[in-house]
């Protein structure tokens, strides 16, 4: 539920302006001016509350929605009870968060977790470091020398920014999380706990054991990446890690060196993806993926969580299990191995 106490609403908000701001049809102007002030999940709303119902799973929970108004299809608006305002819109969830940004600009974006502004006395910033005015660096946060900070950006407590980062601006280093040998854009947001451009994992046979193999390379993040708390992710051997552009990534995900990941990705968390891997735009990931080293994942591609990947995978395509397949492939195998256990069921029963 939302507390007061950590989330306090900016504002109240009318039915009317979440269907200016939103582009949502309200289908009673009479009710233009019903105030809203909360968000809540549809089977619980309450007053004051804005929910959304999308899908036809949910369809169920229309004629018994508790609220303030609804977000919905157009197809939904029939069944919502009366005095609720209900606004009409193609993608019912996507309006839904928008509201909430505004609604909630402080969960939207992390903040200060001290509430201290600029640079606080019991941080450690080396004298060749430039911070511009405008960013906060909490108690306990270090800033090697010849680093970057950015204005708007927040290096939450005991976060370690290493010798010649570069930080842009108005992001956020969580607490706890280190940056080595990294290039990182604007608006990044680092959850507390992540680990950035450590050692790749790059060993070679030698006559006692595995020798190391210097790893050179850099990170490169680039603008709006949100990475998950304690996710990791190596810098190059040679090459450079590149995360590209508006992707995000899970807790606990690992990125190898010298991936390359392309622009609005999701990453879902606890998944793995080894050494030289290409992903290329608009990539989605379910939770527990794993890629096999040296592979590439064209645009667009979906791959199925908890699924191993020993193949390259086109663009495009759906793909699942173990080893992954196409998932209409996956689909065929499963059914016929059901059908099989089935065959044998019956003729054990019969025996």
């Amino acid at each position: 539920m939302t507390d007061p106490v950590f989330f306090a609403p900016s504002r109240r908000y009318t039915a009317g302006e979440v269907a200016n701001l939103t582009g949502a049809s309200l289908l009673d102007s009479a009710q233009a001016e019903i105030a809203i002030e909360a968000l809540a999940p549809a089977s619980e709303g309450g007053n004051g509350a804005l929910v959304f119902v999308d899908g036809k799973r949910n369809f169920a929970l229309m004629p018994s929605l508790r609220a303030a108004a609804v977000l919905c299809p157009a197809d939904f608006a029939s069944k919502a009870p009366s005095g609720i305002a209900v606004l009409t819109h193609p993608r019912p969830q996507q309006a839904f968060a928008m509201v909430g940004r505004l609604l909630f600009p402080q969960a939207a974006t992390p903040g200060p977790l001290t509430g201290e502004t600029g640079i606080s006395a019991h941080a450690f910033i080396d004298p060749s470091a430039h911070v511009e005015d405008g960013a906060i660096v909490e108690a306990g946060a270090v800033i090697g020398p010849g680093v970057s900070v950015g204005s708007g950006t927040v290096v939450a407590p005991h976060a370690v920014v290493g010798r010649s980062c570069q930080i842009g601006r108005d992001g956020f280093i969580g607490p706890g999380a280190s940056i080595q040998y990294a290039l990182v854009g604007n608006r990044v947001i680092i959850h507390g706990g992540a680990r950035i451009g450590q050692d790749g994992f790059g060993f070679v046979g030698g006559a006692k054991g595995p020798e190391r193999v210097p790893q050179i390379g850099r990170v490169i993040i680039q603008d709006d990446v949100e990475i998950g708390s304690n996710s990791t992710v190596d810098r190059g051997a040679m090459s450079d890690t590149i995360i590209g552009q508006g992707t995000k990534i899970d807790n606990l995900v690992q990125i190898a060196h010298n991936v390359r990941i392309g622009r609005n990705c999701i990453i879902a968390g606890l998944s793995g993806i080894s050494g030289s891997v290409v992903v290329g735009d608009n990539v989605t990931m379910g939770g527990g993926v794993g890629l096999a080293d040296h592979l590439t994942i064209g645009p667009g591609a979906k791959l199925a969580a908890r699924s191993g990947f020993m193949n390259n995978v086109p663009a495009g395509e759906v793909w699942g299990g173990y080893p992954a397949q196409p998932m209409a492939e996956a689909m065929r195998e499963i059914a016929m191995l059901r059908k099989m256990a089935r065959t044998r069921k019956q003729g054990d029963g019969n025996g």
